[in-house]
């Protein structure tokens, strides 16, 4: 696998998380699909996991489209069962300290066998990456994993430019340029003065610093979905719009995945007996987990619904301080078996929600979850809880008419009665509302498809992107004694 494969070598690195790996890996292979040669690296201990997924994860370059991906870990230098893995202002500091040297040392080998690396991309919460490529000389560009929306809240934020909800005043509405007015329950709830996750904060906005010094910002939307935010945000960094990037035109199917979990092979073939828009999917990530009193509450919105439905229940990450819950006694039989519903750990969820059967998707609206969802055409039941999902809900239903709304997130502190779940799952899937909504949805999946076809606003970005890299000079001196 030498530089004969490919003259342009590109490192990627991610923050280990799977709303991370995800975004940067559907990234890499674009990249890849172009013509490049990408090293995608994380930690090994989410190495492992990804291997253990069944992901085709090698060192060896594989061929994705016109180039190559391969993977290549390195140690955060803990143990795995190390208490500071669960503590993320902890955790993030040893990264810091551990991954710079690993990745200078990655860097330098590759130098050393011809392939030297052309360009460093990282993600959110690893700001250091940045700092990493300077100091070797390596130009450097960050991807965007949430929407621009999110960005320009976050941009503004950082640099005092418009008043935010503060101690003194915490009920104020958010203008910011481009954008509809945000309440303050519709800022991305970390920035909000009573956060209970003020480290998740400063993590993110520990990027905002560092944006100089990446020469491109790559943002997993499209150009026709957040216009007027993109170009108003253009005047301040230099930003490329290339999503939605799960979707590959030059390599549909890859077999190169990111998961953590192994997806419930089944669940394809159970919709297949379904018939077009009668389920309902329920998923709700891979981080956000919801008390027994509210999961017990969807339960019976679905059992009074009538609906079929695809439910996601991940296990219960004790690490992160969560309890576990179930469905209640006889729920299955008491909806009608598995002919009415099914029950899985994990889902290959962008095959699910390109399906027929599939009525709309019941999501916390993560970002990465809602260009899935706009992409392929379907509809959403806004559930969100924190960060930028609350962001992404408003816009989802208010802006994108995509979806309608079942809570305001978890500062209602409130339990969604099962009566408004019924009520709200059947305007989704029933009814005119149901009908315009599904309207809007598939308008937004034909955008979205032209934009990452030949010759669309992303497509036409991505090959920017990488005709820029060619062509950088890399002056990096890295020693080779």
């Amino acid at each position: 696998m030498g530089s004969e494969l490919s003259p342009v070598h590109v490192l990627l690195v991610s923050f280990p998380g799977q709303g991370h790996v995800n975004p940067l890996l559907r990234l890499g292979k674009r990249l890849a699909s172009k013509g490049l040669l990408v090293t995608f690296s994380t930690t090994e201990n989410i190495g492992k996991t990804m291997r253990k997924a069944g992901n085709n994860i090698t060192d060896k370059a594989i061929p994705v489209g016109d180039g190559f991906i391969r993977f290549e870990f390195f140690e955060d230098g803990l143990e795995d069962d190390d208490p500071k893995r669960h503590d993320l202002d902890s955790y993030m500091t040893q990264l810091e300290l551990s991954g710079k040297d690993e990745l200078a040392r990655i860097v330098k080998k590759h130098a050393e066998q011809d392939r030297p690396v052309s360009c460093l991309i990282n993600n959110p919460f690893i700001p250091w990456v940045t700092d990493l490529a300077e100091s070797l000389a390596i130009p450097s560009a960050m991807l965007w994993v949430q929407s621009c929306a999110c960005f320009s809240s976050y941009y503004h934020y950082f640099h005092g430019l418009v008043p935010f909800p503060s101690e003194s005043e915490p009920f104020i509405d958010v203008q910011l340029p481009g954008m509809p007015v945000l309440k303050y329950d519709e800022i991305p709830s970390f920035l909000y003065p009573t956060t209970p996750y003020p480290f998740l904060r400063r993590a993110i906005l520990g990027q905002f610093k560092n944006l100089n010094k990446s020469f491109c910002i790559l943002m997993d939307t499209f150009q026709e979905l957040e216009r007027e935010i993109v170009e108003h945000m253009s005047k301040y960094c230099p930003i490329k719009t290339v999503g939605p990037l799960f979707k590959n035109p030059k390599a549909p199917d890859s077999n190169v995945r990111g998961d953590f979990m192994t997806a419930a092979d089944d669940c394809i073939e159970w919709l297949n007996s379904k018939k077009p828009s009668s389920v309902v999917y329920i998923s709700f990530g891979s981080v956000v987990s919801l008390k027994q009193e509210q999961v017990d509450e969807i339960a019976y919105g679905i059992l009074s619904s009538g609906v079929s439905f695809l439910w996601v229940m991940k296990p219960v990450n004790k690490n992160l301080g969560f309890g576990s819950v179930g469905l209640p006694d006889g729920f299955l039989e008491k909806a009608g078996g598995e002919d009415k519903g099914k029950v899985v750990e994990w889902s290959p969820q962008e095959k699910i929600l390109a399906h027929p059967s599939v009525a709309c998707f019941v999501s916390h609206c993560g970002w990465n979850s809602s260009m899935e969802a706009l992409a392929n055409g379907t509809p959403m039941v806004a559930f969100p809880q924190w960060g930028d999902q609350v962001t992404d809900a408003k816009y989802l239903v208010d802006e994108f008419k995509v979806g309608v709304r079942m809570c305001r997130g978890e500062s209602e502190n409130r339990l969604i009665g099962r009566e408004e779940i019924k009520k709200r799952l059947l305007e989704a899937t029933v009814g005119p509302k149901a009908e315009e909504i599904k309207l809007n949805a598939l308008k937004w999946k034909e955008v979205a498809e032209a934009s990452v076809a030949e010759g669309g606003s992303s497509d036409r970005n991505i090959q920017a992107f990488v005709d820029e890299v060619k062509t950088r000079p890399v002056t990096s001196t890295i020693d080779k004694q």
